[in-house]
């Protein structure tokens, strides 16, 4: 038995056990959880912004992009500019990287909007290609029947608003929806 005693020899009151907290909240979806997450591993690997990597082929483009992956990004203790990104690079296209890479340290910091990169160090390697991301909703092209009737109009204007407005009818789907007039 435990029992912690006073100094004067009398068994001292035992403190009471703190009452836990109720957990709550609402309830989060996985994909409001997911950034979190991969900030989180993306930041042990040298990476700052996972960005740089979801969206290496808009950064270096896409022949750049199909043989080489950026693998972290290192920066100089207690600085957030002047860091190394090191890049895998597959095979013989290793030398190409090394002329390119004064333009591929531009376009990253372009991407950042200051001047984080400051060198390139290539390591040769095997790289996966990229997979192609499907366009957004919004950008998808007028469907061919309503896109071969505006051909014919002239107007430039008046073309594009039909266009737009074309887009916005195949994008909806079920019977329209009318809104309550205030009283």
């Amino acid at each position: 038995m435990d029992v912690t005693m006073s100094k004067r020899g009398v068994p001292a009151p035992r403190p009471e056990p703190k009452a836990e907290k109720p957990r709550g909240g609402r309830a989060r979806a996985v994909s409001e959880l997911l950034p979190d997450i991969g900030r989180a591993a993306f930041r042990k690997f040298g990476f700052v912004q996972s960005a740089i990597v979801s969206r290496w082929p808009e950064i270096v483009g896409t022949r750049y992009a199909g043989v080489s992956a950026p693998e972290s990004i290192k920066f100089p203790q207690g600085e957030r500019t002047g860091g190394t990104l090191n890049l895998v690079v597959r095979g013989a296209h290793a030398t190409m990287m090394q002329h390119i890479a004064p333009e591929i340290v531009e376009r990253v910091n372009r991407f950042f909007g200051y001047g984080a990169i400051a060198r390139v160090n290539i390591r040769q390697g095997d790289v996966a290609p990229p997979r192609p991301r499907a366009a957004p909703p919004s950008l998808r092209p007028v469907p061919v029947e309503l896109g071969a009737s505006l051909r014919t109009i002239a107007d430039p204007e008046l073309k594009a608003v039909l266009e737009a407005l074309a887009a916005g009818v195949a994008a909806t789907r079920g019977p329209p929806v009318i809104g309550q007039a205030e009283e």
